[in-house]
């Protein structure tokens, strides 16, 4: 099924979980598509099954806190996240005996980014410290450390070669991974004419465009190439300088973000137009939102999590 704009218009939440007594800091889906883990700032890990259309696993990390949470590749038994609470260590899971594997120990202040590889066990993860680290999932000893000159946030590549790193909400800059402590081989100007932070970075699909998710009332998109600003969307409620997540559709020809107001609004990427306002009747700010990679289907969650539905009918 091709999504398309009146596609997009006709999503419904098809089910609503209110499983967190906080919010719900972030929602990732495995590579697979058939899993969904979140972790709230409750200190709750829930694991979804999305064929099934519900949670079947919540875990607890009451001692360090939850924040970040992303899949490995490996297998959809296996998380890492960031600590909100103790200290900035990160730690490798497993869902099925609820045991840490491994730990990450290094930043010194909060986590700002975590992002998988796509292709192998390396991930990477920013920090207030104002460092980037590389790391293997088999080793605990960070692999390699960039200092980009700022507070960062980072995200690969679809590809997993190339790595971006925002930095003090004003520059992209472009590293290799192979080669990363040559220093970064382009860097892009994209400062927003808004007082706002970068929250996030994230690749489209097709590795052909950068999202800059902020705090403010704007995101933006640009060329991941040539770093030149192709549109800023905006016109949706975040007054209180909220970090709400953006999202990539799939097909990378769509950016969702949730709003203050409880909304989903959705832009094309090719036309820079708002093709859809969904009310999914949230209580609160939406913070984070995420596209399913391999099934029609999203996901939303303030204190609560939705799980939306195109509804064929509509059409």
């Amino acid at each position: 099924m091709k999504i398309t704009d009146s596609l997009l218009r006709s999503f419904k939440v098809a089910r609503t979980y209110r499983l967190n007594s906080e919010k719900v800091n972030c929602v990732d889906y495995s590579s697979n598509g058939e899993h969904a883990v979140s972790s709230s700032d409750d200190d709750s890990i829930v694991l979804y099954d999305i064929q099934e259309g519900k949670p079947f696993s919540t875990l607890y990390s009451k001692k360090y806190g939850v924040d970040l949470i992303r899949f490995t590749q490996r297998e959809v038994q296996t998380v890492v996240f960031s600590s909100n609470k103790l200290d900035d260590t990160i730690r490798y899971l497993s869902l099925t005996d609820n045991k840490f594997i491994r730990y990450f120990p290094g930043h010194t202040a909060r986590v700002t980014a975590l992002s998988m590889s796509p292709v192998d066990e390396t991930f990477i993860s920013s920090s207030l410290d104002k460092t980037i680290r590389i790391w293997d999932l088999r080793s605990p000893n960070c692999q390699g450390l960039t200092d980009p000159l700022g507070k960062p946030v980072c995200s690969f590549d679809p590809d997993g070669l190339v790595f971006a790193a925002g930095v003090e909400s004003q520059a992209i800059k472009l590293y290799d991974i192979r080669a990363f402590d040559k220093g970064p081989f382009a860097c892009f100007e994209a400062r927003l004419n808004r007082v706002c932070d970068w929250t996030g970075l994230k690749f489209s699909d097709d590795g052909k465009l950068i999202l800059i998710c902020t705090n403010g009332g704007a995101v933006r998109i640009l060329n991941a190439f040539s770093g030149s600003v192709l549109h800023t969307f905006s016109g949706y409620n975040n007054n209180k300088g909220i970090a709400l997540e953006a999202c990539f559709t799939p097909d990378s020809q769509f950016v969702m973000i949730g709003s203050e107001d409880g909304r989903v609004h959705v832009w094309s990427t090719e036309s820079g137009m708002k093709v859809a306002v969904l009310d999914g009747k949230h209580p609160g700010p939406i913070n984070t939102l995420q596209f399913n990679p391999r099934y029609m289907t999203f996901a939303s969650a303030c204190t609560n999590t939705s799980l939306w539905l195109p509804c064929v009918d509509d059409l």
